[in-house]
């Protein structure tokens, strides 16, 4: 009879926490916007109106109808009310409603005041950052001499930038500290949009477009240019012309003939190079010519 009991005790502590889970688990993945999946929204603080996320409210409150005097982004880490989406209780910061008991948010921060019911991002908080980021905290490490996380393939080769990401991207100027688009590393250290460098690429752009150095293996472009220099003799009151160039590359300056199709640095080879004295101005257009 006590066995039977227990049996019948442990059969509804079961269906009791099942009931639970099954609560706190409704509307996953219904509820959100267009930047995350999450059952709450958020009382911003600045201007104490509600939105889904903090980037709805930046969009909101950014835009070119909004006077430039009352753009404002939303401190993140002041936000103290969240709003239910399933039985809309307002309430302090918290996982789990006080009212429904509904999870709102799979991954949650109570640093960040983030939520999000895609765990599939596998979002960590960084204390170095100050923020939340995606990918795996196992996967990444903090450089505190450029103040972000990068992948752990790049810990012991990439070049230390101060500060690398806090500014804007060079190509489409969103902030890149904190955005949610996918980032590389140039060679010469700086950051930039994955996507905007594969754009630049579309446009048979190499170099980085906050130092001018190339950012991937030009030994075959340059070799092109080699022969093209070779086939294209210049005229006889060009032959003997000289002009002074800096290389991109290296940082070298150097006296060379001057050609119309380009200067070769005479340190590193390099045709990423720049005239500064003497003569006409080259014609930088044909080492896109010659990766197309």
């Amino acid at each position: 009879m006590e066995s039977g009991s227990e049996t019948q005790m442990d059969l509804n502590n079961n269906t009791s926490h099942q009931n639970d889970h099954s609560i706190m688990e409704m509307g996953s993945g219904n509820f959100g916007c267009a930047h995350y999946r999450r059952r709450c929204k958020i009382r911003a603080p600045c201007c104490d109106e509600i939105f889904d996320c903090r980037h709805c409210h930046n969009e909101s409150k950014n835009t070119l109808e909004v006077d430039p005097l009352d753009r404002h982004d939303v401190p993140r880490h002041d936000v103290k009310r969240v709003i239910c989406s399933l039985c809309n209780t307002e309430q302090d910061v918290q996982q789990h409603c006080i009212q429904c008991g509904v999870c709102m948010g799979n991954y949650f921060c109570p640093k960040c005041k983030f939520f999000d019911d895609d765990v599939s991002k596998k979002q960590y908080h960084c204390d170095e950052c100050g923020i939340c980021r995606t990918g795996g905290e196992q996967n990444f490490f903090h450089c505190n001499k450029c103040e972000c996380c990068y992948s752990k393939v790049l810990k012991d080769s990439h070049n230390c930038v101060e500060k690398a990401m806090h500014h804007n991207c060079p190509v489409c100027f969103e902030f890149l500290f904190d955005t949610r688009a996918d980032i590389t590393v140039l060679l010469c250290g700086h950051t930039i949009h994955l996507e905007c460098v594969k754009e630049m690429e579309r446009h048979c752009q190499y170099s980085c477009p906050v130092c001018s150095k190339s950012y991937r293996d030009m030994s075959r472009v340059w070799e092109k240019l080699d022969q093209e220099i070779a086939a294209t003799p210049m005229p006889q009151m060009y032959q003997n012309k000289v002009v002074w160039i800096l290389c991109n590359d290296c940082g070298q300056t150097s006296e060379v003939n001057f050609h119309i199709v380009a200067h070769k640095c005479l340190k590193c080879n390099s045709y990423n190079t720049r005239q500064t004295q003497g003569g006409p101005a080259s014609c930088s257009s044909r080492i896109t010519d010659m990766v197309r």
